[in-house]
Order: C-alpha cells, then sequence, then structure tokens
C-alpha cells in the first residue's frame, strides 16, 4: 500500500520529560491520515502531529458522528515493539462506526498505516514495564454540511502518546441510582465519543460527594451493575470471580475478554452473568466480598477500594492474594514478552 510521508524537520523527544508524563498530553513527531471522499478511501498520509483545519460546519461538531479506539505498543528487552490483539480494536473500531453509519476503515490503511507510524516514531516507544505508546486511532465526519444526515466525507486518523504506568490513586465508586450510561437499542457497545461526554456529569456529582467513580447501572431498573467509567467490572466473591456479559449498553473490552480467557486458564472459577446491586450488597455485609476492579487499555486492572449505594457506604478489605494483581502481573508480562503468550495476542511489529 502507497502511504505518502511527510517527516518532521526536528523531532521533539529531547524536550519530554519520560519520567514524568500526564496521561495523553504528550504526542509523538507524527500523525497518519487517511480522508474518505467521492465513495471511497484515498491514500494515506503520514505527517508532523499538528492541528488540522476543518469548516464549521464540519458534521462531526454537530451530529457527533465520531468513534475511537484505544491500543497500546510495547517495547521489550530486546527492543522488539508488540501490539496487543490488535485485530480486537480493528473489528471493534469497524463495528462502532457501522453503529453509527460510518464507512469501514480498510484493514490495510489500518495495519500499514499503523507499522508505518510506529517505525517512524519508534524512539517513543520506552522500555521497561509501566512504559508504553498509547494509540488513539479514531474516525471522525469531516464533511462541512448541517445537513442531518450521515456524512459523505470522513477522516481516519492515528495518533500516538507515551504513557507511563497509569495510577489512579484510591478509587471509590457509587453505583449509579439515576443517570444511565446508556439504553437498549442505543450505541452503548459502540466507543462512541458522546458516550463518554454523557458522563461527565453525573461523574462530576460523583466527585462532589468524594467519589472518583460510577458503576453504571441497567437504564430500566438500574438493579443490575454493568460497568464501571471507562472501564469493564469485576468482582470477586468468595473465591469465584463474576462479570456481566456484553450486550448492547456494554462495551466488549479487549482487556475484559483477556481477564476471562485468563482466569479459565490457570483454574480460577468464573461467571458471567447479570450481577445484581442487591447481590453485591449483601455480599459486602456478609464479608464475602473480597473484591471490585476495573479493567481497561489505559489502567489495565484498577482496584475499587470502596462503593456506595443510596444510603449505605462499603470498604472492601485488604488482601494479599488479590485478583486484580494476579491478572495485572499476567498480562502485563505477556504484553511485554515475558512470558509465553499460549493464545497468540502479541503481535510483532
Amino acid at each position: 500500500m502507497n502511504i505518502d510521508i511527510e517527516l518532521i524537520q526536528e523531532s521533539k523527544i529531547d524536550t519530554v520529560d519520560f519520567n514524568n508524563l500526564a496521561f495523553g498530553r504528550t504526542f509523538t513527531d507524527h500523525m497518519l491520515i487517511c480522508d474518505f471522499a467521492d465513495g471511497e478511501w484515498k491514500t494515506p498520509k503520514i505527517m508532523p502531529y499538528g492541528p488540522l483545519s476543518f469548516e464549521p460546519s464540519a458534521r462531526v461538531f454537530h451530529y457527533g458522528q465520531a468513534v475511537f479506539e484505544g491500543m497500546k505498543a510495547y517495547k521489550d528487552d530486546n527492543d522488539d515493539v508488540f501490539l496487543f490483539r490488535p485485530d480486537e480494536n480493528f473489528h471493534r473500531i469497524n463495528k462502532s462506526g457501522a453503529r453509527l453509519a460510518m464507512p469501514p476503515v480498510p484493514e490495510n490503511v489500518f495495519f500499514e498505516g499503523l507499522k508505518k507510524l510506529l517505525e517512524l516514531d519508534n524512539a517513543w516507544i520506552k522500555k521497561g514495564i509501566g512504559n508504553s505508546l498509547y494509540i488513539r486511532p479514531f474516525i471522525i465526519a469531516s464533511e462541512g454540511a448541517i445537513a442531518a444526515s450521515p456524512a459523505e466525507e470522513y477522516k481516519f486518523i492515528i495518533i500516538c502518546s507515551p504513557a507511563q504506568s497509569y495510577y489512579a490513586g484510591e478509587v471509590r465508586v457509587i453505583f449509579a441510582e439515576e443517570y444511565s450510561r446508556s439504553a437498549d437499542g442505543g450505541v452503548g457497545f459502540a466507543k462512541a465519543a458522546g458516550n463518554y461526554a454523557a458522563q461527565f456529569y453525573p461523574t462530576s456529582l460523583a466527585h462532589k460527594e468524594g467519589y472518583q467513580q460510577i458503576i453504571w447501572t441497567d437504564a430500566n431498573t438500574h438493579e443490575y451493575l454493568e460497568e464501571a467509567g471507562t472501564m469493564n467490572i469485576f468482582f470477586r466473591i468468595g473465591d469465584k470471580l463474576v462479570t456481566a456479559p456484553t450486550n448492547d449498553r456494554i462495551l466488549d473490552g479487549v482487556t475484559r475478554k483477556s481477564i476471562i480467557q485468563l482466569a479459565k486458564d490457570y483454574n480460577i472459577d468464573i461467571e458471567v452473568r447479570r450481577v445484581s446491586v442487591a447481590e453485591i450488597k449483601e455480599a459486602a455485609r456478609q464479608g464475602e466480598l473480597k473484591e471490585i476492579f476495573g479493567s481497561g487499555t489505559a489502567a489495565v486492572i484498577n482496584p475499587i477500594k470502596g462503593f456506595k449505594h443510596q444510603n449505605e457506604a462499603f470498604e472492601l478489605p485488604e488482601i494479599s492474594d488479590s485478583y486484580a494483581s494476579f491478572f495485572k502481573d499476567k498480562l502485563l508480562n505477556i504484553q511485554y514478552n515475558k512470558l509465553e503468550d499460549k493464545h497468540n495476542w502479541r503481535v510483532k511489529i
């Protein structure tokens, strides 16, 4: 595949303090852009990272046609670079796009463009557990028109940001009672930009009560726990791990499905089923609720220290044999080429 390449005149990498990176604030030298117009995707371009020009009438600003993905590139001790299950991200961005009436990105544009981008910005991928390059592919409607219909022009873009271990501090959550993340038949399963914007206000209310996130419940009854903030959610009751099934309200997370497979590999009892608020509260009262943790690309696994529902607040115990630590260790060692990859999840660049 032809890729037009415009190299940066002078890299900015020497101005970056890689020991003090704020997540998602620093970007590499180059980005990839591919335009869709006249019913087809054009030749991809790699160019210096920088501002883009859009008409004020670009449909993305008015009708929200925007989907994205989150991936990471890892460098092992031999300076080899790997992606983790990138096929899942490719299929999901097109599944998300289809739900918003956007054209699918061709496989060669996604993978060959990404590979070339990572080759050019290889120096930005640092070795060591916790260091990675966060990759953000996204598609937006770029056509200048304010008619309420799908756009006829789009941009597929990939930008990259160096990242360190993601630590959110101690996280406590509120179980949602009023607001909903998504509804039946909606776009909750897609990584649509609007899904995240809709969470900001309810989450800000949780912050005022001293809680960092919300665990969303089903929109119809608010009786079943589904997803936490930007993460899938797991509960450990005794030695059993439980997580909600995916549906059209819940994102089919790559880290989530990896944890489910690892649990099976290591003979950890896991159930994928609906999880009720009442069940988790009762397990907490009885001392059987050992852990709650979220999973996602950025944080990998994020333990949750406590939760609130209605007028009851619960703290979780400190345990030495946490599943959260176990799974995070296994995943990181697979991603950094330190552990056997029996499922062929690693893809070498």
